[in-house]
């Protein structure tokens, strides 16, 4: 009788640190989860901001190819760009165009 009292005291303590011990992985493993989920949502949430990003960027360059191509604009540089200052586009907008350009230029 004492066999048997003994071997069911052992396969007790032996069941009962093998729940203790499926207890703790599953605890682990439910933080892993919860740790790779707020990950997920991270990177979701940087997706889509990148992909606002290059819809914004796509949309300035699909407008700039269009006016090239369409329209036959060219893109501006500093060697074609002329600067007006807002005090004389006043004057030349109060003036005639017939005295405003006394040289012939429109």
């Amino acid at each position: 009788m004492t066999r048997l009292s003994i071997v069911l005291l052992v396969a007790l303590v032996f069941s009962a640190l093998y729940l203790v011990r499926v207890q703790y992985d599953s605890r682990t493993l439910t933080t892993e989860l919860h740790r790779a989920q707020a990950e997920a949502h991270q990177l979701d949430t940087e997706h889509s901001r990148l992909q606002v990003e290059k819809r914004a960027q796509a949309t300035s360059l699909r407008v700039e190819r269009l006016a090239q191509d369409k329209l036959a604009m060219r893109t501006v540089t500093p060697a074609i760009t002329e600067y007006v200052n807002s005090a004389m586009a006043v004057s030349v907008v109060a003036v005639p165009a017939s005295a405003a350009a006394p040289e012939g230029r429109p």
